[in-house]
């Protein structure tokens, strides 16, 4: 069997972050990536996807995002093409077309299991396979009836196929508002939420919201140590979604109660007959690989840690989890902090074993 220092599960921005900064503490991480190439789950979101921050604050440690405009939304191509280059500098082995299947207890270390048979042995774990291949899909009323097409937003990529339609949109974040004001520009839309959107000014006094967020340390403020769950996010906006909801490109009502075949039951008691719902609802910890390791999850198949430390298995880490220690964490901009923390405790806990 193969032995490794560290086994970085997963590829995309939180997996070569992490790499990088356990090179500067003198461990070598082998970055384990499931798809065939090293850029996470950035080439599979929709189509008109930029980041909700400017370049200035979208980079890994080491490298800044490149571009002269520095104050630009950058695309998600642009988000791709980024970390293609970043893993490319990298100093680590990334094997890609490594799908971990299971991580259990041997001996002081972890074996890891690959889809297909291989094993490897590791002294350490870091656990950086994102959210995008958990979607979430809550159990909405009616929808198991529902006989019209269902999908998540991570299965969108574009309006052309819905042109023309009857569509809902479900959820009230950012991801929900921004497709459903795209889908709206050429399909009939409803954005369903269980309550009012809530928006936040994209720029303050001329500045982007993370120029204010950075002067004032609101972005690096250790808030997830004081926090069970993460509190809901303001969808960001400048200007643009507010108006197109309330111009009705889309309208926005309550969720609907139920639904009957193909019609879609509304709280006034419409009933009204829908082609698709996309439900932008989010995403759980892609975890299942830690299934069998005992006191990694918790019943809900949430990771149990603290600021990305396992609480109850030692020398397993989390890295880009939401609100894993800052507001920042499962971001460009912050995933690199949280990482370094993560290694340097990584490299304490591995020399006095």
């Amino acid at each position: 069997m193969e032995h490794i220092d560290v086994a970085v599960i997963g590829g995309g921005q939180s997996g070569v972050a992490a790499a990088h900064v356990l090179l500067r503490r003198g461990l070598r991480p082998v970055v384990l990536e499931a798809s065939d190439r090293a850029a996470g789950s950035w080439p599979h979101y929709y189509d008109s996807l930029t980041l909700f921050s400017p370049a200035r604050y979208s980079s890994l440690p080491g490298m800044p995002f490149p571009g002269a405009d520095r104050d630009r939304y950058p695309h998600r191509d642009e988000v791709v093409a980024y970390l293609t280059a970043y893993a490319g500098r990298l100093d680590a082995e990334i094997r890609t077309g490594c799908r971990v299947s299971a991580v259990r207890r041997a001996g002081d270390g972890f074996g890891v299991e690959l889809e297909g048979g291989g094993r490897l042995s590791a002294r350490a774990v870091v656990a950086a396979s994102g959210t995008f291949g958990h979607p979430h899909r809550p159990a909405l009323p009616g929808l198991e009836g529902f006989t019209g097409q269902v999908l998540h937003a991570a299965d969108y990529r574009s309006p052309a196929p819905f042109a023309g339609r009857r569509v809902v949109v479900v959820g009230a974040g950012n991801s929900a508002v921004q497709i459903a004001a795209e889908l709206a520009e050429t399909a009939r839309v409803t954005l369903a939420t269980r309550g009012p959107v809530k928006f936040a000014a994209q720029r303050i006094l001329g500045r982007d919201l993370h120029f204010w967020t950075a002067r004032t340390g609101l972005d690096t403020a250790p808030l997830g140590r004081f926090l069970s769950r993460p509190p809901a996010q303001p969808v960001l906006d400048d200007g643009r979604y507010r108006a197109a909801l309330a111009a009705g490109r889309p309208d926005r009502r309550a969720l609907f109660t139920g639904a009957d075949g193909a019609k879609a039951l509304w709280p006034d008691g419409q009933r009204e007959e829908v082609d698709a719902i996309v439900l932008a609802t989010g995403y759980h910890p892609d975890l299942a690989y830690l299934a069998g390791l005992d006191g990694a999850l918790d019943a809900a198949g949430n990771p149990r840690h603290r600021e990305g430390l396992a609480t109850g298995v030692p020398g397993l880490a989390f890295v880009g989890l939401e609100w894993q220690r800052s507001l920042s964490s499962n971001s460009l901009r912050g995933v690199g902090r949280d990482a370094d923390r993560i290694a340097r405790r990584l490299a304490a806990h591995l020399t006095r074993r």
